[in-house]
């Protein structure tokens, strides 16, 4: 049976082969399967007839949510009413001849709709079966419905992105998302390897609560007879941090004894670098009622990209920028993360593509995001052909 009608065109990647199908909605999961898609698979997105949600989304662009886009890259689009008994056997059919489904239905839902684990691994044992979820499939909160900020303020990430003593601040940007589709990608990928030896298919199950846990891990560490508070001491202080310029604001970075010394010699002031009351991140953090403002009045000289080019690579740092200005920025265009998309109702657009690298296979190149239902028609003649 042919998977998709049509193979990907270019160079073979090194999950070039491999059949998912994508069930899930919003970012986590789809993006996951996108992160697959990069590298070769053979994605089938798989919606109800009102579209995943994300489509919906507000965005500046008329035909298509930009969220949408972003996050669905290089899929084919299919339409299936999985409660439809004629749509359910498609599925079923599909199934069969894939490696791995995604979805991100909370626990019990699949087993109604009759696509649980086991109900599925009986039709294809070999069948890598990820669920994502919000806070996993045991526990008081297994059913409630997950999202990243509400993640985020749950597990303390927003207390600490608040200043000190101030309210909690969300971290824009969906990180708690992105970083689990990183685990739906990592897992999946860890899961085949292990199905070469076994044979056998598994369960994969990721969860935004692990995810934002798992980007805590260094905070997550409490000594026995420590303090309650014991994540402020991940905070650098001090000189580490965005400074205002005479144009614009710049991120500086000088926690090491070798970029300190630059950052004094850059800046004018090198007696600082030889003030023993300074020499050490911590002792920098404890003065920094003195440091910062004989910092920021230097930075007052020149402008923030100014600033980025006089530092070069003595000092880390970067000029705050926009995401706009990321689509022409020298050192992305360099590594080829950018490229040219053709979809069928916004027309052309540029987007990210390529969150990892090989070599050897490079995978074929990314296609632009389906619309809803665009190639329902061609799978169900494929997944037809293959009974």
């Amino acid at each position: 049976m042919s998977f998709v009608p049509g193979e990907r065109q270019g160079p073979k990647g090194p999950l070039s082969g491999v059949r998912v199908l994508d069930l899930s909605a919003y970012i986590a999961g789809p993006y996951g399967c996108s992160l697959l898609a990069d590298q070769g698979a053979e994605v089938v997105k798989i919606e109800p007839p009102v579209g995943d949600n994300l489509r919906k989304y507000p965005s500046t662009l008329e035909a298509e949510s930009r969220a949408f886009l972003g996050v669905n890259r290089s899929k084919w689009g299919m339409v299936l009413d999985l409660k439809n008994e004629a749509d359910h056997a498609v599925l079923l059919r599909l199934v069969r001849e894939a490696d791995v489904l995604v979805h991100n239905f909370r626990p019990g839902v699949p087993e109604r709709l009759g696509i649980g684990f086991a109900q599925l691994a009986a039709i294809n044992p070999r069948l890598i079966y990820c669920s994502v979820t919000g806070y996993g499939s045991r526990g008081p909160l297994k059913a409630k419905a997950g999202y990243d900020q509400v993640l985020q303020t749950m597990t303390g990430m927003c207390a600490m992105q608040g200043k000190a003593g101030g309210p909690p601040e969300i971290l824009y940007g969906s990180v708690v998302d992105y970083y689990a589709s990183a685990l739906v990608a990592g897992g999946v990928s860890s899961a085949l390897y292990e199905r070469e030896k076994s044979g056998l298919g598994q369960h994969v199950g990721v969860s935004l609560l692990r995810a934002a846990l798992t980007m805590q891990s260094a905070r997550m560490v409490w000594a026995e007879g420590e303090p309650r508070e014991v994540g402020r001491d991940m905070r650098s202080g001090g000189i580490t941090g965005i400074h205002p310029t005479r144009e614009g604001h710049l991120y500086i970075s000088a926690n090491t004894a070798h970029f300190w010394a630059a950052l004094c010699r850059k800046l004018d002031l090198p007696e600082l670098a030889g003030d023993e009351r300074y020499d050490s991140v911590r002792k920098r953090a404890q003065h920094r009622d003195v440091l910062v403002p004989l910092l920021r009045q230097a930075l007052a000289g020149r402008s923030a990209l100014e600033w980025e080019a006089l530092f070069g690579e003595e000092v880390p740092c970067a000029a705050a920028r926009t995401v706009e200005d990321m689509f022409d920025d020298p050192q992305v265009q360099a590594e080829g993360m950018v490229t040219r998309f053709e979809h069928p109702t916004l027309g052309s657009y540029r987007g990210f593509a390529g969150a990892v690298e090989f070599d050897r296979t490079p995978g074929p190149p990314a296609f632009a995001a389906p619309t809803l239902g665009q190639h329902t028609e061609a799978l169900k003649a494929a997944a037809q052909e293959g009974c």
